[in-house]
């Protein structure tokens, strides 16, 4: 199969947005590899890094509904400079307080959960801007090409994370992550005006309960969205590894600063070669089966890591994790986007975010929970039985998602056009 350049990046406002996008996913991942590192200093109870997850999550349950509407109302990209500027700031004053050699464990959490006020808000908006950036028929190669860049990010951001925590300093990670977010202003402003379909209609969503009623309404009467969410949730509330992995590196697996580091990129890695090849392809079928046969692989590859007292083997193991999320990623992302009309995107997503983000967020309070009772690699073990048990519950559940094919969003498709 000859390589080509992927479709998407044929547009120049979605190939600004992609590049801007995997510069800050760098920084950003540096930042939460350091920042579980940085509390494993201030204490080793597994129990604290959970609280992470806390931290994470509460605010988005506040606001991320809130954030929908905001993204369906006003101009998305005029909303995502208001975002990225605050988590900038944020990152700056997280480096501020590390390097004066007075930060404590309240202070991360409480910047934390600042930071997750504005993904509530970011989050909506900027995955509903990629269907305005490319035409329809090349979405499933944007969300490909969306995977490759967060992917990328994750590779190289835990890895370089890790050798500055080594080398350089911990408090410069924060400081390299809040200057990260200068590369998705830049797109910003380089993309030039986005025009959303929401905008060529007559009617204007107003930012009320009304509206937010909507949403629910929309999301949970689509059995396909909803069980995709669903099945997301499971397997990341029980599959959640990232929280405790200072404690796999240092005491399960015996290894430092700098190897922690790759163990936090290899789900990444795995990933990024996945998503590589789906970019390759011209369409994806039989997208239900595939989706629930990666989520099983996602489980299983998890108590591989958990039974795992060799570095190479668990780096195998992660990286399999992460190949079976970007093909369970990218099914799941191209179903929502497709059977969902632009004015209705953002609230969607904000709805989707509260099982996206909410999963590995309240895992990470779990995973804490467990490992603090049971030891940490039980913590994986566990999670991964779990997490392949849930997809059976599903898919008896909502039969419609295992019979799921992919072209059907093409009748909605003329409806909604």
């Amino acid at each position: 199969m000859r390589l080509q350049i992927p479709a998407a990046l044929h547009h120049k406002q979605y190939f600004y947005y992609w590049s801007g996008s995997m510069i800050s996913v760098i920084g950003t991942r540096m930042q939460l590899t350091a920042l579980f590192w940085h509390i494993n200093t201030i204490t080793e109870e597994p129990i604290a890094l959970g609280m992470v997850g806390a931290a994470r999550i509460l605010p988005v349950i506040v606001f991320s509904l809130l954030g929908g509407v905001v993204a369906d109302t006003v101009n998305r990209r005029r909303l995502l400079f208001i975002t990225q500027s605050a988590m900038a700031l944020l990152a700056l004053v997280l480096s501020f307080l590390a390097f004066s050699g007075h930060i404590q464990l309240w202070n991360i959490y409480a910047l934390t959960a600042l930071n997750a006020v504005a993904v509530s808000f970011d989050s909506p908006a900027r995955q509903s801007l990629v269907p305005n950036l490319v035409p329809r028929k090349d979405l499933p190669n944007a969300f490909s090409m969306n995977s490759i860049a967060h992917r990328t990010g994750s590779i190289l951001g835990p890895a370089i994370g890790g050798w500055v925590i080594g080398f350089v300093g911990l408090p410069y990670t924060y400081f390299f992550n809040g200057i990260s977010y200068m590369a998705v202003i830049v797109a910003l402003i380089l993309m030039g005006e986005v025009v959303q379909e929401s905008e060529r209609r007559s009617g204007r969503i107003e930012i009320s309960n009304k509206a937010i009623r909507a949403g629910l309404r929309f999301t949970f009467g689509q059995p396909i969205i909803l069980s995709s969410m669903i099945l997301d949730f499971v397997a990341t509330f029980f599959a959640s590894l990232d929280t405790l992995m200072p404690i796999f590196a240092k005491e399960i697996l015996k290894v430092g600063s700098v190897a922690y580091g790759w163990l936090m990129s290899a789900q990444a890695i795995g990933a990024m070669l996945a998503a590589a090849i789906i970019s390759q392809l011209k369409e994806i079928r039989r997208q239900g089966p595939i989706l629930l046969v990666s989520v099983v692989f996602f489980g299983a590859a998890t108590v591989l890591f958990g039974l795992s007292r060799s570095f190479s083997l668990s780096m195998l193991a992660l990286m399999i994790v992460g190949a079976s999320d970007a093909v369970s990623a990218i099914i799941r992302n191209t179903i929502r986007q497709l059977q969902t009309p632009d004015e209705m995107r953002g609230r969607m997503i904000s709805i989707n975010q509260i099982f996206f983000r909410g999963g590995p967020q309240l895992g990470e309070v779990e995973a804490g929970v467990v490992g603090q009772l049971f030891g940490v690699p039980m913590v994986a073990i566990s999670g991964g039985i779990a997490c392949v048990l849930g997809v059976g519950i599903i898919a008896r559940i909502w039969p419609q998602l295992a019979r799921y094919n992919g072209d059907e969003h093409e009748a909605l498709g003329v409806m909604a056009d």
